[in-house]
């Protein structure tokens, strides 16, 4: 039996996907029924899904879908807002910094300021070149969940014991690895990128799987207000939680539906979380793509094909 996919909010659903503005979706959700946001709201660059705004407009529409966000946050829920860069003139502001009021006028507690690096992007030949984003993880109350020993990553000595005082001789780091801290270098979805679609701003699968694994359990809802390629849909379908998200771009929609279908019969490739970032000196030191195998689908697995990068 497949996957339940609505177009409309409905509480038996495994995913809701609004081809539509993210109001559409949000007033039909119930209150405190979302354990998780997680998004990357446009930029207000004038990509082909946004108009471009004056600042204090931008930041009128963001205080409004925040607004509706934390109104369906459970209490011990998260939101995550992943920002760049809004670019004028060559000069640039940090959306976080300006966003981040926003959240703090509406009670929110801002746990981390995770930044996300990555080693490819533009180019730029006044300023250093931009390479990194920042994730913006704020809870509604001081009570959240945070599944810290799902995303835990390897001892960097794991065999270092305590050489002295009443551990001497215990392994002095956690057995099932460490915090993976608040820098977080994953590959971004470039030309040559396994999940590479035809969206532009299309961030990659681990960078969601590692917060929709900390920050909810199973069975809860996860909801993205511009979900675009359907990235966090399959983050969150593929560990047992349910997605629902709206965009307003047809073709992203439509993109998400069949990344969703292909995941469902395991033909969806993703980079996998354990995969190390690519070194040229060290070339096979690295784990092949993967397959999604979402639950409930038909598992119709076919060889992997082409060749891939990061």
């Amino acid at each position: 039996m497949g996957l339940r996919i609505t177009e409309r909010y409905d509480p038996e659903a495994d995913l809701v996907l609004v081809e539509g503005d993210w109001s559409e979706l949000l007033s039909q959700v119930p209150d405190e029924s979302v354990r998780l946001v997680v998004t990357s709201p446009p930029y207000n660059l004038g990509k082909p899904y946004e108009t471009r705004l004056d600042m204090d407009e931008y930041l009128a529409q963001q205080h409004r879908v925040i607004l509706e966000c934390v109104r369906v946050l459970a209490p011990n829920g998260s939101i995550c807002w992943q920002v760049g860069n809004y670019v004028r003139n060559g000069e640039i502001v940090p959306l976080d910094i300006v966003l981040y009021p926003l959240f703090a006028d509406l009670g929110l507690h801002l746990r981390n300021r995770i930044v996300w690096h990555f080693g490819h992007g533009l180019h730029n030949t006044r300023r250093f070149s931009g390479r990194y984003e920042v994730v913006l993880w704020f809870t509604k109350t001081d009570e959240y969940i945070f599944n810290l020993d799902a995303v835990r990553v390897p001892q960097k000595y794991p065999t270092k014991r305590h050489f002295k005082g009443p551990k001497k001789g215990q392994l002095s780091g956690n057995p099932l690895g460490k915090n993976p801290g608040d820098v977080w270098i994953i590959p971004n979805v470039k030309a040559n990128h396994v999940e590479k679609t035809a969206h532009p701003c299309q961030f990659p699968v681990e960078l969601i799987e590692r917060l929709v694994l900390a920050l909810s359990d199973e069975g809860d809802w996860v909801l993205d207000p511009f979900i675009g390629s359907g990235t966090t849909a399959i983050a969150a379908l593929m560990h047992g939680r349910k997605a629902m998200g709206a965009d307003i771009v047809p073709e992203y929609i439509a993109i998400a539906r069949e990344r969703i279908r292909l995941a469902e019969k395991g033909r969806l490739r993703i980079r996998p979380m354990e995969r190390p970032v690519y070194d040229p000196n060290n070339p096979k030191a690295t784990v092949p793509p993967k397959y999604v195998h979402l639950p409930h689908g038909a598992q119709d697995k076919l060889p992997l094909f082409g060749e891939d990068s990061e």
